[in-house]
């Protein structure tokens, strides 16, 4: 054995830390406290290309809608318009510097702990467009704790953060609620859910019948879906992803970026937030302080935390299912809503297939609305995803679709970001 293979087994994994109760006193007071997002926003400003990119890297979604403005020229929208969850990729965040009293507050929680993205709830009120620029407010929503979770086997802390984004005038463009489990990883270690899980091995009648479902997937596009020829019960034509690959995720980070909230990146990029965000580093087994995101791609990472191999991030099966519907709903109509939960890891070698139905379908005002109900189910047969969808459609009888109203409470705030920032600006 080398001396650099014994100092490798003796470094620390950096994944054996606990939760604590002042940890979580923490949290819970920092619940309306606005934050600070590490990093610009990928997209400062949106653009044709831009939009393009996020369709094509993290969706995979070819829909002209969100590729052609010329296309998009002739719709309701009078030009290109972007996937629901692009705005993810924008955002410039203006919270000031955090107080000493701030900093205490959010330093170093939850270290060592595993984090896991398991749904989102997200509200739509209008089209991002190229050329659009937007503000973003962070803010944790609720925290909530469960000992010896069926999970991990050990402690979990479900933590609930809102993200508003709103326009120039603080109006509110979209929000979504994003939900995290922190989870004691030694605790998922003995709880080897995944142990003896294999990485898929595919037959070549595997991947015909995946390459069907390719072949058979339908845009609405230009056709009308009326809210009177819906009925309960209705199907969607499924979509399929995968098998996911490391291209899959580095291709969702061509469209995405590597999110605001921990900036991040190659290089120079990665040294800065390391210099912010020590504890979301930890040395690989040749010694590199490396992003705790690598379980994305590092299989020895996602091994040490007893997985058998690395994972999708949950973003993208949300977006996944987000176009599954806009694949459904056609040009005029608009997603108002979407839920999703994540119920299971997506592995690197799995094939994500999203089915659905109408499950609902009512008149709220102006809105004519449908639910649909969707499910992710790999080959496997395990459900990995569910997701719910409130879509207003155009009516035969009282016309085209209404945007929907904006919350009273977040345009209040959206004002809010607006003034303070203006005021910090006058007063420096």
């Amino acid at each position: 054995m080398t001396v650099s293979e014994t100092a490798e087994q003796s470094r620390p994994k950096a994944i054996d830390g606990k939760i604590t109760d002042e940890d979580i006193a923490r949290q819970r007071a920092q619940i309306g406290v606005p934050q600070i997002e590490y990093g610009y926003p990928f997209n400062r400003t949106a653009s044709e290309d831009v939009i393009r990119h996020f369709a094509f890297g993290m969706v995979g979604d070819d829909n002209p809608l969100w590729h052609e403005p010329e296309y998009g020229a002739k719709t309701r929208w009078r030009g290109q318009i972007a996937p629901p969850l692009f705005v993810v990729t924008m955002g410039v965040n203006e919270t000031p510097p955090y107080t000493p009293e701030q900093k205490a507050l959010f330093k170093g929680l939850y270290r060592g702990v595993g984090r896991y993205n398991v749904g989102t709830r997200w509200r739509f009120f209008r089209p991002i467009r190229s050329g659009d620029a937007f503000y973003a407010d962070m803010t944790v929503d609720d925290v909530q704790v469960k000992e010896n979770s069926s999970f991990s086997g050990a402690r979990t802390v479900l933590e609930r953060y809102r993200h508003l984004y709103v326009d120039k005038n603080g109006e509110p463009v979209a929000v979504r609620y994003e939900s995290f489990v922190n989870a004691e990883r030694g605790g998922s270690k003995k709880v080897s859910k995944h142990a003896g899980l294999k990485r898929h091995v595919y037959t070549p009648e595997e991947i015909e019948a995946i390459d069907k479902l390719y072949a058979g997937e339908e845009i609405r596009g230009a056709e009308p879906r009326w809210w009177e020829d819906v009925a309960v019960g209705d199907k969607i034509v499924p979509i399929v992803k995968g098998p996911l690959g490391l291209v899959e995720v580095i291709a969702a980070h061509l469209g995405w970026g590597f999110g605001s909230t921990y900036g991040g990146g190659p290089m120079r990029y990665t040294w800065k937030t390391r210099q912010k965000l020590k504890n979301f580093y930890s040395e690989d087994k040749y010694g590199v302080p490396a992003s705790m995101m690598r379980v994305h791609w590092d299989e020895e990472r996602a091994q040490d935390l007893g997985l058998p191999a690395p994972y999708d991030y949950a973003q993208m099966r949300s977006n996944w299912a987000a176009h599954a519907v806009t694949n459904w709903m056609g040009d005029d109509a608009w997603i108002m809503g979407l839920h999703t939960e994540a119920r299971m890891f997506n592995f690197h070698g799995d094939t994500t297939v999203f089915t659905g139905q109408v499950t609902e379908k009512r008149v709220e005002g102006p809105h004519h609305i449908v639910e649909l109900d969707l499910k992710g189910t790999n080959q496997r047969q395990e459900v990995t995803m569910l997701a719910r969808a409130t879509v207003i459609l155009p009516s035969r009888d009282k016309g085209p679709v209404i945007l929907p109203e904006r919350d009273v409470e977040l345009t209040q705030r959206g004002a809010l970001m607006m003034n303070d920032a203006s005021l910090r600006v006058r007063a420096g």
